[in-house]
C-alpha cells in the first residue's frame, strides 16, 4: 500500500504540474468558461502547485500528508462541481475526478484507514 500512496503521491503532483504550468492556455480558458476570476484562478494555482510539492516532499521526509492530501481531495471537488455546473462532457470532468480519487486514498492511507 505504501507503494501505492507514493505512486499516486507523484502521479496527483506531476499531473498538477503539467496542467498548471504546461498547459496553462487551457486554464484561463476553463477558469474564464466558470466565471471566476483571474485572482481565483492563481490562488488555486498556487495552492495547488504548494500542496503538490508537500506531497512529493512528504515521500522521503516527515512531512504530514493527510492534510495537504485533504486539501487536493477538496479543490478537485470544487473542480467537479465547476465543470457539472457548465455541463460539460464527461471526458473533461474525468481526470478531476481520478485526482479526486487519488487524493483521497493518499489521505485514507496516511491517515491509518487503509493499511
Amino acid at each position: 500500500m505504501e507503494f501505492l500512496s507514493i505512486l499516486f503521491q507523484l502521479i496527483i503532483a506531476v499531473s498538477i504540474v503539467i496542467v498548471w504550468v504546461f498547459r496553462f492556455d487551457n486554464i484561463v480558458k476553463e477558469f474564464k468558461q466558470y466565471g471566476l476570476s483571474d485572482l481565483t484562478r492563481d490562488a488555486v494555482g498556487a495552492i495547488k502547485i504548494a500542496l503538490s510539492t508537500l506531497l512529493v516532499t512528504a515521500i522521503w521526509y516527515p512531512v504530514p500528508v493527510v492534510i495537504p492530501a485533504l486539501f487536493m481531495a477538496f479543490l478537485m471537488g470544487c473542480a467537479q462541481a465547476a465543470h457539472f455546473k457548465v455541463n460539460n462532457p464527461w471526458i473533461k470532468k474525468m481526470p478531476s475526478l481520478f485526482l479526486l480519487i487519488l487524493s483521497l486514498f493518499v489521505a485514507a492511507y496516511h491517515s491509518g484507514i487503509l493499511g
